[in-house]
């Protein structure tokens, strides 16, 4: 937390002065309102007037600093926050594959939403509430002290009291926060998944199911908020009989003071509200630290900040002159050995499929060549470099991947092809005929400014695939990697696409496959076929 509130500071201080400026002025009128009643008391009209007025203007421009604190605050969360979401985005983006796939996108998708508010509610809310109830108090303590110095004394022994009491239960509620935090992203990953499976229970007749899903995942939520609020109001509860106890005890010190004639009558009202105002700061003093306990859980997922550059990439292997070459590799999920012993070779420029039974390793051999499953034993070397000695990215540099679940961006064809890159005519025209797409712009009015939807709900199967085709193409990589990337095309268009890859002969093409026609088997270089949990077998045509 401490990173952000640096990092903002000056947004930060002119909240924190104008705090002080307001609660001076709130302080300042609470001691001129003890000279209009002791106008009154002396039964002086035109002093009455004079003090009234003043008053006035004071608690109207206490107004206004007031207004002026509130937009500034708003000012400086607002900044606060989109940091927070920037280091959460680039927390994520130093995972590796498989740490960020171990997660359900649900429990990524809290962390941005119910996660900031957290942060908002029980982070910079109460960092400004602490900075707000400091200022209430010393302005408070300081106008107690020009009426009399016992008073501030006794504010004072108040304040340790009322400071005490939150430090026994700060370590408890740090606890319960996690076990909050734990149970929002469990809650939401469950909700997410029953709104996904929305149409499969809606279809069998399981709608029942739906409700008990959304049921279960709410209680998941609400049950450790439920158990942290009630923990909260018991120690709260008895935390504000204490504040109580300490407020009658000096309003007796005021009377008595008053009394004595020490101080004059008129203290008795303002001298009692400056008291309670330092006693109710003090409270809500401990209230805001243990708000701020609350919010660490969801700080210590960030773990990088976002410098607002580019990453510099580190520079990966030479492009491939000679061959990808796996060599007896082994690889499982968990208990579940997918690949076993498994030799094969790639070379440069030429085409192979991937074909065999549903489970048998075809996309968790792409994925091993990407190399987002490191956990693998034996080598995959490019041009004989143990793949091992280069991060993914690096990798990556000279691969494209086309997914058999194809994913779009909410915007444009253009951009969901791009990628906010810029590229000429010319390749856009190439990628869009290379990938078959051109036909079906043919057909859209705005052509490659078409929306696509969330989720590319606007287009059909076939066409997510070709615009996935064609960023592949764009972005002129020297090997692709397609995991059933034509399986939503009709034959007619994924023949052109295929013709398409298989013709380049720059171009080094793995395709998984689980069907291939006599015809197209002969026009790959090597085709490969696995077998589950067995050793690779090549057919080369």
């Amino acid at each position: 937390m401490s990173y952000y509130l640096k990092k903002f500071w000056r947004q930060n201080l002119l909240v924190i002065l104008a705090q002080i400026v307001m609660y001076g002025l709130a302080a300042g009128s609470s001691l001129i309102r003890m000279q209009v009643v002791q106008s009154i008391i002396a039964w002086d009209f035109r002093q009455f007037l004079y003090w009234s007025l003043v008053t006035f203007s004071v608690m109207s421009l206490n107004s206004v600093v007031a207004a002026v604190e509130a937009i500034l605050r708003a000012r400086a969360t607002r900044a606060m926050n989109g940091q927070v979401r920037r280091d959460m985005a680039a927390t994520l983006l130093e995972r590796s594959h498989q740490e960020y796939h171990a997660q359900d996108t649900g429990e990524y998708l809290s962390w941005f939403t119910t996660g900031v508010d957290q942060i908002d509610g029980n982070g910079w809310y109460s960092f400004f509430g602490i900075t707000s109830y400091m200022a209430q108090i010393v302005c408070s303590v300081v106008a107690l002290a020009s009426v009399h110095w016992s008073l501030v004394l006794a504010s004072l022994l108040m304040a340790v009291v009322m400071v005490t009491g939150p430090k026994l239960y700060e370590k408890k509620m740090e606890q319960m926060s996690e076990v909050c935090a734990q149970g929002q992203a469990a809650g939401v990953s469950g909700i997410k998944d029953m709104l996904r499976g929305y149409d499969a229970l809606r279809f069998f007749d399981r709608s029942s199911r739906f409700s008990q899903g959304i049921s279960q995942a709410n209680d998941k939520m609400e049950r450790p908020f439920y158990q942290r609020s009630c923990m909260s109001a018991i120690f709260y509860g008895g935390l504000g009989i204490a504040n109580i106890t300490c407020q009658i005890l000096v309003n007796c010190l005021v009377a008595f003071l008053s009394i004595q004639g020490v101080i004059i009558q008129s203290a008795l009202s303002g001298c009692g509200t400056l008291c309670g105002n330092v006693a109710n700061g003090v409270t809500q003093l401990g209230f805001q630290r243990m708000c701020l306990v609350n919010s660490r859980p969801y700080f210590a997922r960030i773990t990088v900040h976002d410098s607002g550059k580019e990453p510099e990439r580190p520079q990966g292997p030479e492009p491939v002159e000679k061959s990808i070459s796996v060599e007896h590799v082994d690889f499982g999920y968990g208990e579940k050995k997918v690949l076993e012993d498994l030799t094969l070779t790639f070379r440069k420029g030429k085409k192979y499929a991937l074909t065999g039974p549903s489970g048998c390793g075809k996309s968790t051999l792409l994925k091993l060549i990407l190399g987002w499953l490191p956990n693998y034993r034996g080598a995959i070397r490019f041009d004989g470099k143990d793949a091992r000695d280069y991060t993914p990215e690096q990798l990556q540099q000279q691969m494209s991947y086309i997914a058999q679940d194809v994913y779009l961006f909410n915007t444009t064809i253009r951009d969901n092809i791009t990628l906010g890159e810029d590229f000429t005519d010319a390749q856009l025209e190439k990628a869009l005929r290379d990938s078959a797409l051109a036909g079906d712009l043919k057909n859209m009015p705005l052509g490659l400014d078409t929306p696509v939807g969330e989720e590319g709900a606007s287009l059909s199967g076939g066409q997510r695939q070709r615009v996935a085709i064609a960023r592949a193409l764009i972005h002129n990589r020297s090997i692709l990697l397609v995991d059933e990337g034509t399986s939503a095309l009709d034959q007619k268009n994924a023949s052109i696409v295929e013709e398409s890859l298989l013709a380049n002969p720059e171009l080094t093409l793995l395709l998984v496959s689980h069907h291939l026609s006599p015809e197209r088997r002969r026009q790959f270089d090597g085709v490969y076929h696995l077998d589950p949990v067995a050793a690779g077998s090549s057919e080369q045509l």
